[in-house]
């Protein structure tokens, strides 16, 4: 029997015919309770005269598809803003928690780990009425700023600890302060393997802005609502087609960027590496 055979079999015993029976027909009892939760919630849905192909004419108005756009282009602000702004927060509160002085290690691990455990939606409410009243864009990026800012800390942190620790011992035996070795030896290296987790948590940040709704902020859900409370009917299953479509899309852009960034990467560090001799 081989190693592989082996583990498989300490880790997993293979069913029996009783069992292999039972489990198809859970998975046979499964697909026919979502195939039935489906057809219920399109019959709904079709009863409510949602799927009138009707429905869709209010996309053919200039008016609309203006509103749309004007939507999308602050969703993109707001994202833009708060991307950077949580980045550069993030690279703060990861230094200040890998500092040697205790006072700003724990400031830093306490702001951390109050906006990672504040739900979003919260601050975003508390922050519109008590600090930015009838001002919902700041409101907006500085919630999401907070939040994703301390998530971004905890990847770029997680990110240099992953390091071999010989990186930084040898430079620091070079007489190098911890400034240099942080920005010349270890955040560089560190940068390739965060990069993915990094543009993975701005995706996030993109769909966080959806959040803005509650607020008033004019942002591609919020416009999408207006369209479908101002026509005829309420054709609010083809908005979030639309609307989901155009956030679908502008994730999958963002998921591409990562992963081109990271190929890009390891092709460079494979350049760069000695051949053998």
């Amino acid at each position: 029997m081989s190693t592989r055979t082996a583990t498989a079999t300490v880790l997993f015993d293979t069913p029996g015919p009783k069992a292999t029976l039972r489990y198809r027909l859970f998975g046979v009892l499964s697909l026919l309770a979502i195939a039935g939760l489906g057809w219920y919630v399109y019959a709904k849905l079709d009863a409510a005269g949602q799927f009138d192909p009707q429905l869709w004419d209010p996309f053919q108005y200039t008016a609309v598809q203006q509103r749309i756009l004007d939507g999308m282009v602050a969703t993109l602000k707001v994202f833009a803003l708060a991307g950077v702004l949580s980045i550069v927060l993030g690279a703060l509160l990861a230094a200040g928690r890998l500092s040697d002085h205790l006072p700003v290690r724990a400031v830093s691990s306490a702001l951390v780990q109050f906006f990672r455990a504040m739900p979003l939606l919260i601050m975003i409410f508390a922050l519109y009425h008590a600090v930015f009243p009838s001002e919902p864009m700041p409101a907006l990026v500085l919630g999401l700023t907070l939040y994703n800012g301390a998530v971004q800390a905890e990847i770029m942190r997680t990110g240099i600890l992953a390091l071999p620790r010989g990186q930084g011992e040898a430079a620091y035996a070079l007489g190098m302060g911890k400034t240099q070795v942080m920005a010349l030896i270890l955040v560089p290296q560190a940068v390739r393997s965060m990069l993915p987790a990094m543009i993975g948590q701005l995706v996030v940040t993109l769909k966080d802005t959806s959040l803005g709704f509650v607020i008033t902020y004019p942002e591609l859900l919020y416009a999408g609502k207006l369209i479908a409370s101002n026509s005829t009917g309420y054709p609010y299953i083809p908005v979030v087609i639309v609307v989901g479509t155009l956030y679908i899309g502008l994730c999958l852009a963002l998921t591409g960027l990562a992963k081109w960034l990271e190929a890009r990467g390891r092709r460079g560090a494979n350049r760069r590496t000695p051949a053998a001799a």
